[in-house]
Formats: structure tokens, C-alpha cells, sequence
């Protein structure tokens, strides 16, 4: 008991001292930049994301909503973040004239706070401001001028409306005037970037006064009178609020993917404005607390807290929201996309958050049940696009290997097997493209689109597959899924070299024989690899990075061709097929090397600004990199392992659920990546002589405690197991 004293006491201190998060989160690290958060009033997970629709540099609408610079469009309530091509829809705004046009005004006084978003609007000076319910947006206008005051909505307004393939379309509405302050309607939508089906947003906007009057337009002249529109046609309703200095007007906007009846009561759910703004910052305040970091900069734990504020976006809580299908199980949509998330994402939500990991499975694998395959990605209720493998494969082993419970594994493999076997009628929306040929020959060849990066990321989904199945006793399953996670080795061209460096991913004809090197810098759709080069392509297989070595020529000439890809400038931070190459130095026993890169793209790539992320957020996956190598411990999705690197604070706590919290203590960290390395650890008081920890070592929690000191040392020098591959 003596012994459990000073650990208590630490506890105690630690969780008494932590700050209050919610002060540390700036919506607007970036907003710029590329990273393209967003912006406004939401809460963790909600659905509404109301905020500000900004116009872009051609004066149409940002394809993200939000942006610096230009004028705001409109307020609509639902948005992505660090993803573009999606939503934008119900739009609302004050002016201080009649019709639906012409009311974009310039900004000032901008205050932006989870769950809060405030401005003035300066043409008709209007003090603005939002906060959010996870079903309604809330909107307080002080119209400060003596000048006529209109709330005008619009429903044929929306984000990425530019007429391209992978733009949203407008197919037609209905406003409906129920009175003199309610207003309630629905508008039709199809298309953005995962080129989905329709999807239908109903509205029911309600006002806390009468206005003088309410009116309806569909193109012509205002009605008092119903009105729809078939077709991409304006239409809109406006409320005439008179004209009087300093008067007040407070609307909630309840909003439904399934009726107008659920959009009302979703309104009438909703709490006064302040009361509702307190509630979303209690609720934020609940979702960022179960991290608490002691030291750093003031900007480094801003930073931080952001990051966490970000992953909490999405994907989007639509449960009791499905238009599609009855069912008691939790619904998300907003999975924008797995691609990106299953590295880091949902890796962090599985140890801070397991809960709602648990739930975001259990949506997928009712997602399976009713339509047919796991997403890849999925928005306004329609799968796609698929951009790489089938990486909820990936989701499912790594929770499964670490343990959580609540889902039904056995339908998500009957769901993953799916993946491997059956040939999907559209490979973007769904399941595998190109998969004859994987099945048939081992690789994907030149006839398929994106045939190297899906050869590598579907052995990777099968060694995923593998690892379930042999846990759920399927084992002539795992043994063929382990068989195909090799299948990556067959795209190895050993002759191929580039700057000194030998052995890379090589296009193959359908005859097996080689075509030309592939040495676009980044490819597309149609290319060979897909957002990335053979660099970093050529070093994705985390399920063998031995035999990565081997072929690399050895452990030397891996280091050497790791050096080249740093010195050459050929890693790209920008995107997430490199998030773990940093970090594959541990299993060449140079922990230190890995360090030595991760501390120079943490801080070059992330920064205390506007222009803080290195690129898309793509719903918190560029934010959950960040989160973790600040921590010092970073994830092999799929796998029950975790890499040491360099914490930044001297001391974290993760809430892991259930009573059991790991504490990660750095003694001499936090000096501006100074004490980088690791000098020495212990795990609960034990010699630590490695840099990798398993799962099971930490899920009930400890103590991980790591001496820092300012040159490497030999510690850590013990690679990474490679995971088993077998099913006895």
C-alpha cells in the first residue's frame, strides 16, 4: 500500500493542476494554409456544424466554408472539416434589404471558441453569433443600426457548387411559412467529392419574436404563399424584422436527414442561447479532458488542445437520423474518409475514447448489414470514395487486437472477407478495384487504376483480415489472408534505383512482365499510386518491415535509403501514407534517427497559427499524428504495438476509461526539443530497455517513465516484433 501512495499523490496532483482545456483550443489553427478546419459552432461529434461560408478568391463559395480572407456568404449548418466538396446547406444570414441577393458582407471582431462563433458584419452592422446542439444551429443577431433588419435563408446555396464531377448540385426544394416566426422546409442535394446519392436536408428555422412579415421566393417576386422548386433554381424565404436600432433577434434552426416533423423538434429541443452555448462548451470541455499535460509552451499546449478539439469533429453522430433504414444500432456518417483516419484517428479514440470507437464500428458493421459493404468513406449517407484499400479492415483488427468490446466481430470479418472476395460494381464507391488480378496474380497490373498503392494497402487490409479471423478461430481464413498480406513483395523491383538507392514498387503489365518506372511525385486517380511517390510506397508494409529491410539490402542500406528520402526532400508530411515512415529507423535499432526526423516535422510542419497544419486536416488525422508524437508514443494501426519518441510536455495523463489512467512522465522534456532522446525508461517501475511498448502493458493503465537528455544514447537499440502471422 505504501508503495501506491506516491503514485496516487501524483495522480491527484496532476488532475488538480491540470488547466482548464477549453482556453487552450484556437479554432483557427489551421484554417489556412491548406488545413481547412472548420470554423463555427458545433459540439463533439454533432451533427450540425454551423458556421460561416466564406466567399473564395473567384467570389463563389470556399469549398470548405471557411477562409481568412473574403466575404461571409451565409451561415449554414453543415460542414466537414479539413475536407472539402460536401455540405454547406441551409443557409442563413442578416441584411438590411429585401431579396435573396447581394447580402455578402466583410467581417470584423471575430471570436472563435469551441462551441462558439461571433462577428460583426459590417455592411449591415449586425453583431452575429452561433453556438450549436448536436441537432440545431442557434443564432443570435444584434441588428445594432437603424436600418431594416431580414433574416434571409437559402436553400439552393451550398459549398463546391461549381458544376465539375466532383461537385454537390442543387436538385430542388420547399419552404414552407408556417407563421410570422417559423419557417420549415426541405431542400434536395447529390454529388460532391465522394460522388454521392441524393440526400435531402429538412429544416425547421423558429424564431424567439413575430417578424412584421414572412416571405417565401422561388426566383420571382416574395409570396406569402408556399413555394418549391424542381431544378437548380433559387429559393429561399426572407423574415422582415422592421426597423429598430439595437433590436435582438434569436433563431434556432433544427435540422434532419429524415423529416421536417424531427427538424421541429429538434429546434424545439434546444435550450435559450447562453444556456445552449454553455452546454457545448461543458460538452467540450468533457471530450478534451481525458488528456491532461503538465508544462510545455503555452503555444505547444494550444496546439495540443486543438489538435484534440479537432479529431472530435467527426465523423458525425447521425444516430435516430437515418433516412435509409430502422435501426437501434449507433449511425455516423461523415467517415471523410477512413484513408486517412485508420492510422492515427481511430487509434487515439481507442485509448482515450473507446466508447465512441466502439460505437463508430458498431455503425460501420450496420452499415455492412444494410447496404452491403464497409465504407472506405462515406457522406450524406452514401458511400465512396475509395482511394486506397478497404481500411475499415484495419479499424476492426485494431480494435480487436487491443481488446475492445461491444462489437460484433464476427459480422465486421463476414464484412472484410466481402472485401477480399467479391468484385465491387463501382471500385470508388466500394470494396476493391482491381481485385481479379490481386486474387489472380498476386498484384495489381497496369490495367487498373492506382495498381501500386492498392497492391501494398490490400496486403495490408489481408494481414488485417488475418488477425481477426484467427482470433475468431476462422483459421483457413487467416492462413489465406496471411498468405496475401505478402502479396506487396511482388510489385519489388530489386534493380530499380534512384539517387543510390535500390529496390522499389515497379508497375507490372498484365502479363507479368515490367513496365516503366513509375516517377510521378504525387499521382491521382488514374495513376499508378495514388497521392503519393514509389518513396513512400515503396516502405508501406507494417505488417513485415523486416523483409522490408532485407530487401533494402540490409539494415545499413535502410538507414541510408531513410537518410536519402529525409535529406532528398522526398517525404511528404502532406499526406497520410507517410505518417509512419518517420519512425521506421526503430527497427533498425536507431530509435534515435527516428527522433531526429519526428522533432524536425513536428516542428516544421505544425505551428501555433492560422497556418498551422501541414495540409488538410482530413477530419483529424493530420491533427492525430500531431497529438501523438507530442505524447511521445505513436500507434501501429492494426497492430497491438506502440513506438517511444519524443514527448514534448514532462508529464501526460491519459484517462484510458474504466478507472485506469496511463501517465507518460519525461524528466528534462519540454526544452524546445533540446532533451530529445531517450536516455533511459521504466515501465511501472521497470527496466525498460526498448522504444516499442504492446498494448496489454498499457491498457491498464501505469506509469511509463522516460529520462531525456540532449545526445542519443544505445537505449532502444531492440527493434519491434514482427506480428504474428501464423493461426495455431
Amino acid at each position: 500500500m505504501k508503495r501506491l501512495i506516491p503514485a496516487l499523490l501524483a495522480l491527484s496532483t496532476i488532475a488538480a493542476s491540470a488547466p482548464d482545456p477549453l482556453p487552450q483550443v484556437d479554432p483557427l489553427i489551421g484554417a489556412d494554409w491548406y488545413g481547412n478546419v472548420f470554423v463555427g459552432a458545433t459540439t463533439p461529434f454533432g451533427m450540425v456544424k454551423a458556421g460561416p461560408d466564406m466567399e473564395s478568391f473567384d467570389g463563389v463559395p470556399s469549398k470548405f466554408g471557411y477562409r481568412s480572407a473574403g466575404r461571409i456568404l451565409g451561415f449554414s449548418h453543415l460542414h466537414l472539416s479539413g475536407a472539402a466538396g460536401k455540405y454547406g446547406n441551409i443557409r442563413l444570414m442578416p441584411s438590411d434589404h429585401t431579396g435573396l441577393e447581394n447580402i455578402a458582407s466583410a467581417r470584423r471582431d471575430e471570436v472563435t471558441q469551441p462551441g462558439y462563433y461571433a462577428a460583426t458584419l459590417t455592411g449591415p452592422d449586425v453583431r452575429a453569433e452561433l453556438t450549436a446542439t448536436p441537432r440545431a444551429g442557434l443564432h443570435r443577431y444584434t441588428f445594432r443600426a437603424d436600418r431594416p433588419a431580414f433574416l434571409t435563408l437559402r436553400l439552393d446555396r451550398m459549398l463546391n457548387k461549381r458544376g465539375g464531377k466532383e461537385d454537390q448540385r442543387f436538385l430542388g426544394g420547399q419552404v414552407h411559412i408556417a407563421s410570422r416566426h417559423e419557417v420549415t422546409g426541405m431542400g434536395r442535394y447529390i454529388g460532391g467529392w465522394n460522388m454521392g446519392a441524393e440526400y435531402r436536408v429538412y429544416f425547421a428555422l423558429i424564431t424567439d419574436h413575430d417578424a412584421v412579415n414572412a416571405s417565401s421566393w422561388n426566383g420571382a417576386l416574395p409570396s406569402t404563399a408556399d413555394t418549391q422548386v424542381d431544378g437548380d433554381r433559387p429559393i429561399g424565404a426572407q423574415l422582415d424584422f422592421g426597423r429598430k436600432a439595437g433590436q435582438v433577434v434569436n433563431a434556432r434552426v433544427g435540422i434532419s436527414f429524415v423529416s421536417i416533423d424531427q427538424a421541429r423538434a429538434n429546434a424545439m429541443a434546444t435550450p435559450a442561447f447562453d444556456a445552449a452555448r454553455q452546454a457545448a462548451q461543458a460538452g467540450w470541455r468533457k471530450a478534451l479532458s481525458p488528456i491532461a499535460i503538465s508544462g510545455g509552451t503555452s503555444a505547444e499546449q494550444r496546439q495540443f488542445y486543438t489538435a484534440l478539439y479537432h479529431v472530435m469533429m467527426m465523423p458525425s453522430d447521425h444516430s435516430g437520423e437515418n433516412p435509409l433504414w430502422q435501426s437501434k444500432e449507433p449511425y455516423y456518417d461523415d467517415y471523410y474518409t477512413i484513408w486517412d483516419t485508420f492510422r492515427t484517428s481511430g487509434p487515439l479514440l481507442t485509448l482515450i475514447a473507446p466508447d465512441r470507437q466502439r460505437d463508430l464500428l458498431r455503425s460501420l458493421v450496420d452499415i455492412y448489414r444494410h447496404d452491403g459493404w464497409l465504407p472506405d468513406g462515406r457522406s450524406g449517407n452514401s458511400n465512396g470514395r475509395t482511394q486506397g484499400g478497404s481500411n475499415a479492415d484495419v479499424m476492426f483488427a485494431d480494435a480487436y487486437v487491443k481488446g475492445l468490446k461491444g462489437i460484433d466481430y464476427a459480422t465486421a470479418l463476414e464484412g472484410m472477407e466481402k472485401n477480399a472476395s467479391v468484385e465491387p460494381k463501382d471500385a470508388e464507391k466500394e470494396g476493391r478495384g482491381g481485385l481479379p488480378d490481386y486474387l489472380s496474380k498476386g498484384y495489381i497490373s497496369t490495367a487498373y487504376p492506382r495498381a501500386g498503392s492498392r497492391t501494398v494497402e490490400y496486403a495490408y487490409d489481408d494481414f488485417a483480415i488475418g488477425r481477426l479471423a484467427c482470433g475468431l478461430s476462422h483459421k483457413d481464413t487467416a492462413k489465406a489472408a496471411f498468405a496475401r498480406s505478402g502479396n506487396w513483395a511482388n510489385l519489388w523491383n530489386a534493380d530499380l534505383e534512384q539517387e543510390g538507392v535500390k529496390g522499389f514498387l515497379r508497375p507490372r503489365q498484365p502479363d507479368g512482365s515490367w513496365a516503366p518506372p513509375y516517377l510521378v511525385k504525387r499521382g491521382t486517380w488514374p495513376d499508378f499510386l495514388y497521392e503519393g511517390d514509389i518513396w513512400t510506397y515503396s516502405l508501406y508494409a507494417p505488417q513485415d518491415v523486416p523483409r522490408l529491410i532485407a530487401l533494402s539490402g540490409g539494415r545499413e542500406a535502410f538507414i541510408h535509403r531513410l537518410d536519402t528520402l529525409f535529406d532528398h526532400l522526398h517525404f511528404d508530411m502532406t499526406n497520410e501514407p507517410g505518417f509512419l515512415i518517420p519512425m521506421l529507423y526503430h527497427w533498425a535499432g536507431r530509435p534515435d534517427l527516428s527522433v531526429d526526423r519526428i522533432v524536425d516535422y513536428r516542428e516544421k510542419g505544425f505551428f501555433d497559427g492560422r497556418g498551422g497544419l501541414p495540409a488538410n486536416d482530413d477530419s483529424g488525422a493530420m491533427s492525430s499524428w500531431l497529438i501523438f508524437q507530442m505524447l511521445g508514443l505513436f500507434p501501429v494501426a492494426g497492430q497491438d504495438l506502440y513506438l517511444i519518441g519524443s514527448p514534448v510536455f514532462p508529464e501526460s495523463r491519459l484517462d484510458l476509461g474504466g478507472g485506469h489512467t496511463l501517465r507518460i512522465v519525461a524528466d528534462g522534456a519540454g526544452t524546445h526539443g533540446t532533451n530529445r532522446y531517450v536516455q533511459a525508461a521504466t515501465l511501472n517501475g521497470r527496466p525498460l530497455d526498448r522504444a516499442w511498448l504492446r498494448h496489454g502493458e498499457i491498457a491498464q493503465g501505469g506509469t511509463l517513465h522516460l529520462t531525456m537528455g540532449p545526445e542519443p544514447t544505445a537505449w532502444g537499440a531492440t527493434p519491434p516484433p514482427s506480428p504474428d502471422q501464423t493461426c495455431r
